[in-house]
């Protein structure tokens, strides 16, 4: 497997918009597992009312101080979740470090690898913090 469409699956697009013909946007392949990961990130828990333990719930760290020891949760939340909710994409590392540009904030990058492609895929996501 490559990350081709077909291989990987596909479902609606995020975020949620709608095209030009009026109807709903889907995506598929390696741009749907990358979608899926920033809803995982995104989404806090009991958010989905039929699924209440889905996404990492890193909002509910927003009041947390911006420590070593908060972005080993956000690191362990980010690894724990992906892993249960992505399983087309393979962790290869995920590291959290404060935001030199804010302190009120960290950085997660997350490396990840579709079954078979021959390179790593990268996402940083912003998680704020107290400070």
């Amino acid at each position: 497997m490559t990350g081709a469409p077909d291989q990987l699956g596909g479902g609606v697009g995020f975020p949620f918009r709608i095209g030009p013909d009026g109807r709903v946007e889907t995506s598929a392949g390696a741009r749907n597992v990358r979608e899926l990961i920033e809803v995982v990130l995104r989404t806090r828990h009991a958010e989905r009312v039929r699924l209440p333990a889905f996404g990492a719930g890193l909002d509910e760290l927003r009041s947390e101080p911006n420590t070593p020891a908060t972005r080993r949760e956000i690191e362990a939340r980010i690894t724990r979740e992906l892993s249960a909710w992505e399983p087309r994409a393979q962790l290869e590392s995920v590291a959290v470090e404060a935001d030199a540009d804010d302190p009120e904030a960290a950085i997660a990058i997350v490396h990840y690898r579709l079954a078979g492609a021959p390179a790593s895929t990268r996402i940083a996501v912003a998680v704020p913090l107290e400070g």
